[in-house]
């Protein structure tokens, strides 16, 4: 199986150096007719399209960038599908499950099948990406979340929550990068249609975080609690987070699981100990 990573970006990056089989792309794509160019360079079996528009320095850019993160996160998506429809060829898409905030309607967990509930400028686009790519074949959708690496990056939930001075506490799904990347080679194995959330089984706290890394890297690490409602008030954030808890239904159907998160997390934080040092 030939790999084409769409977007340098640091998914995009982690992926391409791992897998044995992929080639990565940080061709600038304005129109159908470039994706088909590398495409017919390239010649992959599948596609992965980790491109999109994050902000900088964090998301509240989108909230006055609004076309901008209309065209990477939605426009842009739409222009890599119609081409890999054109040469029939697989695309799974990067997701966000930061689509959903809040209590799920049954008051448990986020499925797959329950509608979001989107709130920011970058969550929007994100969904009306999903909303669209669900109704075609031969694509698939990978919803991650919070992203949790062992190798420290400024994307990394590690290296965010612990250079923070003041830290909300709230529960949440997370991704383990580690674990995202089986997930998503098997995806592309398999060439599964649908919608996936891929979020290690159960939830995690900042708390939980951060006493691991107080267990296992930095003894003397401190900071503050707010509330969510101080990150705001406070001037740290323009809008609330969105702060869930997420199930995938999906992944077991196509023979796919994920380490529960409490496992995941104190394997993939003795691994970033050993990065720090």
């Amino acid at each position: 199986m030939k790999i084409l990573i769409l977007g340098k970006g640091y998914i995009g990056r982690r992926c391409a150096d791992t897998w044995n089989d992929a080639v990565i792309s940080d061709k600038f794509i304005k129109s159908t007719e470039d994706v088909l160019q590398l495409l017919d360079k390239h010649s992959p079996d599948v596609v992965l399209n980790a491109a999109g528009v994050v902000g900088k320095p964090n998301v509240d850019w989108c909230e006055t960038h609004q076309l901008e993160t209309i065209e990477g996160n939605t426009v842009l998506p739409l222009l890599i599908a119609k081409a890999c429809q054109a040469r029939n060829v697989y695309l799974l898409h990067i997701g966000t499950g930061c689509i959903f905030y809040g209590e799920a309607p049954d008051g448990e967990a986020w499925t797959e099948d329950d509608y979001a509930n989107p709130v920011a400028v970058y969550t929007r686009c994100k969904y009306a990406a999903d909303l669209a790519l669900a109704t075609m074949d031969n694509v698939g959708i990978g919803r991650i979340r919070m992203p949790i690496d062992h190798i420290p990056h400024k994307a990394n939930l590690i290296d965010k929550v612990a250079s923070f001075k003041r830290v909300i506490d709230v529960d949440n799904s997370v991704t383990i990068i580690e674990d995202m990347m089986q997930v998503f080679h098997q995806l592309l194995e398999k060439r599964a249609s649908g919608v996936f959330h891929v979020t290690n089984p159960g939830s995690i706290k900042h708390k939980e975080i951060l006493s691991l890394y107080e267990k296992y890297v930095d003894s003397q690490h401190n900071n503050e609690w707010i509330t969510e409602e101080q990150l705001v008030s406070q001037g740290l954030a323009d809008k609330k987070r969105s702060n869930n808890i997420m199930v995938s239904h999906n992944l077991a159907k196509v023979g796919i699981s994920m380490r529960p998160i409490m496992e995941a997390m104190e394997d993939t934080m003795k691994k970033y100990a050993k990065y720090k040092k």
